[in-house]
């Protein structure tokens, strides 16, 4: 085919925050609306001052029949805008988007499922609502059942189903669809880590059959191994595209660099609050403070409240260059903290030796009040493991080859030394 499989020309939509699209509902939810409209006419804002907000502005892109093209970004960076206009779900502001062919999306779990219905039915309603005939349908039911593996509930409505139940068969019908054009939000985040491995692999397959996929995540060694592009959004722009590697790379080395600013000012960050986490220093306890295979960590972490910390616990995650976990510290593991610490402080945490390769790592480090977490901060900080040849033999392997290496002693068990010597 001459033409792209997908085609857009300053594609922009703009949102008016505040507002809400006209909903045709039932009977008791317009008796509500009215209900309480005179208790918000008083408060209520003029349109017209309410902010807008670009969640796309002059988005160009093709994309070629049969290439994968995964898109990444932060959250709101205008991913599933994206996806949600070429899947025609909603409409542009400005700009144009053309989709040649037959397209499945999935963009959210369970759309197109009917809670009151069965898992049976939602296969035949959902397949129907995807494009696919009632004798396709039944052509590819075991498949697709196969595939979900929720044979057992099948007669069960999916009011009842879990989240993750929903996933696997909302995937399941999509990905049997057999679209010419598969567009996948960051919904596999739901499914457990072997039904993710699934959906990767039949998405492999679905792209080694010559289709196109569009394809969002935040699972960055997904999106080198499955795409052949790689498109970054922010703030409703694009700032890069190109090779997954070099695009996620470039990405990650983004997030990093936001650690510049003081943890106390960041803004990407959850919780309720209660607590704060507002300093970070990473360092090896050996002098001079740099970290090579084998170092010992010394990480100290300031906190700020405006009262007592009670059952604090303080949760680190340390990750490669491509925010792959490689360990996570947890101040409940060995020796947990007092019960209770003052509103204003420093923890600070020293780990056994760590055998990483030379690389990258980022920390994610999280504060915890009991069970409910007062403060998370992503990409928190950074730091770099130097080069040493720490066992004295020259053989540390790469980072792009693996990521710790075992203390090991290897030795040769003389008790069971072969006799090679030739019997007469």
């Amino acid at each position: 085919m001459s033409a792209p499989a997908i085609h857009t020309e300053s594609l922009s939509k703009q949102y008016r925050l505040g507002t809400q699209a006209a909903i045709y509902g039932s009977l008791r939810e317009s008796l509500a609306k009215g209900f309480r409209a005179p208790f918000r006419a008083g408060a209520r804002e003029r349109p017209e001052r309410r902010p807008l907000l670009w969640a796309l502005r002059d988005v160009d892109v093709e994309v070629p029949w049969g290439e994968v093209l995964g898109v990444i970004g932060r959250n709101g960076a205008g991913k599933s805008t994206l996806l949600k206009i070429l899947a025609r779900v909603t409409y542009p502001s400005a700009g144009r988007a053309r989709v040649y062919g037959r397209v499945g999306s999935l963009l959210e779990v369970g759309t197109g499922f009917h809670p009151e219905l069965t898992g049976r039915e939602n296969i035949y309603l959902n397949g129907a609502i995807l494009g696919m005939r009632r004798s396709e349908i039944r052509r590819k039911y075991d498949a697709i059942v196969d595939f979900a593996g929720l044979e057992a509930f099948l007669d069960t409505p999916v009011k009842r189903y879990s989240s993750g139940m929903y996933m696997r068969l909302a995937f399941s019908v999509a990905a049997h669809l057999e679209p010419e054009i598969l567009i996948v939000d960051e919904v596999l985040a739901v499914g457990d880590t072997a039904f993710q491995r699934k959906c990767l692999g039949k998405m492999g397959s679905v792209a080694r059959e010559g289709r196109t996929i569009l394809f969002v995540s935040h699972n960055m060694p997904a999106i080198q191994s499955l795409c052949h592009r790689a498109l970054w959004l922010e703030q409703g722009r694009i700032v890069d595209e190109g090779a997954p590697t070099e695009v996620v790379q470039r990405y990650l080395e983004s997030e990093v660099s936001t650690t510049a600013v003081s943890l106390d000012e960041r803004q990407d960050r959850s919780g309720d609050g209660s607590a704060r986490i507002v300093s970070l220093d990473v360092a090896s306890t050996e002098p001079g403070g740099v970290i090579r295979p084998g170092s010992r960590l010394r990480l100290r972490i300031g906190y700020r409240s405006d009262r007592p910390v009670k059952r604090a616990q303080f949760v680190v995650t340390i990750s490669d260059h491509l925010d792959v976990g490689l360990f996570l510290l947890h101040s409940e593991f060995t020796n947990p903290l007092p019960e209770m610490l003052p509103p204003t402080g420093v923890v600070t945490c020293e780990t056994d030796p760590i055998n990483l390769t030379p690389g990258a790592c980022v920390v994610h480090v999280e504060l915890l009040q009991g069970n409910v977490q007062a403060d998370l901060v992503p990409y928190a900080g950074s730091f770099d493991v130097a080069h040493a040849d720490v066992y004295g033999t020259g053989m540390l392997p790469p980072r792009d080859w693996v990521r710790y290496v075992l203390g090991q002693k290897w030795s040769l068990e003389s008790d069971h030394i072969p006799d090679r010597g030739l019997r007469q």
